[in-house]
C-alpha cells in the first residue's frame, strides 16, 4: 500500500483582501504571496488559491468556482474551543457540534462558511 499524503488543494476566491483576512484571522493560515495571488499555509499543507488576476497553468476539467469547496480542518483540542474561537470572531456556525467520522475515526465537528460560501469544518478527535 502506498503511503501518500495530500500536499495541497485548490480553492477559488473572489476577493483577495477579504479571503486573506479570513484565512489568517479565523483559520490561522500563514498568507504566502504568489506570483499574482496568494496561498494559505497550514503547517506542511498548502491551500493554493485561484482568484482575481490568477490564470493557472493546469486546472481541473471543471475548475472550482468561488464558494464551491468543502474542506475539513482538524481542531487540535476539544471542539468547545473551536466553537468559542468561531463565536469570538463572529463567524456563524451552520451546523454542530455533531458526531462525525474522519480519517482517524470517531470525531465531533462544527460547520461554517468562508467569505465566498465554501463549506468549512473544524473536526476534533479529542473527547470533552
Amino acid at each position: 500500500m502506498l503511503n501518500l499524503k495530500i500536499d495541497h488543494c485548490v480553492i477559488h476566491v473572489s476577493d483577495w483582501g477579504r479571503s486573506n483576512h479570513f484565512y489568517a484571522a479565523v483559520m490561522g493560515a500563514e498568507i504566502v504571496p504568489r506570483q499574482k495571488g496568494f496561498a494559505y499555509k497550514f503547517g506542511d499543507f498548502l491551500l493554493n488559491c485561484h482568484g482575481p488576476g490568477v490564470v493557472a497553468k493546469a486546472v481541473a476539467r471543471v475548475p472550482v468556482a468561488p464558494g464551491g469547496s468543502d474542506l475539513c480542518f482538524e481542531w487540535p483540542g476539544p471542539l468547545e474551543g473551536a466553537v468559542a474561537h468561531l463565536e469570538e470572531r463572529h463567524i456563524p456556525i451552520e451546523l454542530g457540534p455533531v458526531a462525525t467520522r474522519g480519517a482517524k475515526g470517531e470525531a465531533t465537528s462544527v460547520y461554517f462558511r468562508d467569505p465566498d460560501g465554501s463549506l468549512l469544518e473544524f473536526m476534533s478527535y479529542v473527547k470533552s
